[in-house]
């Protein structure tokens, strides 16, 4: 039984030199498109014989500290591959979306049993951009506008989180998720809808929308494009009733003239100061070529 102590202090060193051996919890990770991450990769071994990254089952990279060696397995990702000054500490650039995926890395040293090993689960998002709004169909029932806003992204869409927020009332509003409905009576004070948008590495928020302009076709609220479109028909449509009417009093002069049944008639006056009694105007040629009709 006296030996008893040491054997437990024998196990204690050997569980301290092939504890750190074991694999630790997956470490989540995340990068942005375009950007650059780093693996942190801390432990406690002192002799480090060489170090191996894999993504995906595929060998990345293997590194020998004493030797001073560093062999990137594939020639894409030679520009792309660095490590920290004094850590082993993997820094990977120009992510792209097919960077996400789990990497391995395994520290091999004669003075361990089994490697330590590391894993880490990488994700690679866009930056967002401005998020889309659409509306659903609406109902306009006594003047209350009842509809659905619906927010989303066009592009990198992933692991994104949606609120709305309802400013202009007295206290805003806070709705979670992409559908926000709306209920907005005319007459009420107007009110402003905002959607905001959040991955893990950026977020971005809609165009503001308001309830008067969203929901202007309600009862007692004047459609701006109805009104429009009256001016422009107006005026229009009076200067082709004035011209119909031109046209109309043009013609109906005309045929007046042409008709020899019209109530117009036609009369000469000639002077008649030396008629003589067999009523024969003693006009000339002359006086006659000069002489002029006038139309009663």
């Amino acid at each position: 039984m006296a030996g008893s102590p040491t054997c437990v202090t024998l196990m204690y060193i050997l569980w301290q030199l092939t504890g750190s051996a074991a694999s630790e919890a997956m470490k989540e990770l995340v990068g942005p498109l375009g950007g650059a991450v780093t693996f942190p990769l801390v432990s406690n071994v002192k002799q480090v014989d060489s170090i191996v990254w894999t993504f995906n089952t595929t060998p990345l990279v293997t590194m020998q500290p004493e030797a001073g060696t560093i062999i990137v397995t594939q020639n894409r990702n030679k520009e792309r591959v660095s490590f920290l000054n004094g850590s082993y500490s993997l820094k990977l650039s120009e992510l792209k979306k097919n960077d996400s995926g789990v990497y391995h890395v395994e520290i091999y040293s004669s003075s361990l049993q089994d490697p330590f090993t590391q894993d880490y689960m990488l994700h690679v998002y866009e930056h967002l951009s401005r998020p889309k709004v659409t509306m659903g169909l609406q109902s306009n029932k006594n003047g209350t506008c009842v509809t659905n806003l619906t927010c989303y992204m066009e592009h990198g869409g992933e692991d994104v989180i949606y609120t709305w927020k309802a400013l202009g009332q007295a206290a805003s509003e806070t709705h979670n998720g992409s559908i926000l409905p709306i209920s907005w009576r005319w007459g009420e004070s107007d009110m402003t809808f905002i959607c905001f948008a959040r991955n893990p590495i950026s977020s971005n928020s809609s165009s503001p929308i308001l309830a008067r302009k969203l929901c202007e076709g309600a009862a007692g609220d004047p459609n701006p494009s109805t009104i429009l479109l009256c001016l422009l028909l107006v005026p229009s449509l009076l200067t082709l009733f004035a011209l119909g009417l031109f046209i109309w009093f043009i013609r109906r002069e005309r045929q007046e003239e042409n008709d020899p049944n019209g109530r117009s008639s036609k009369y000469t006056l000639f002077h008649s100061g030396n008629t003589k009694k067999d009523r024969k105007s003693p006009l000339t040629a002359h006086d006659a070529r000069h002489t002029k009709a006038i139309y009663l």
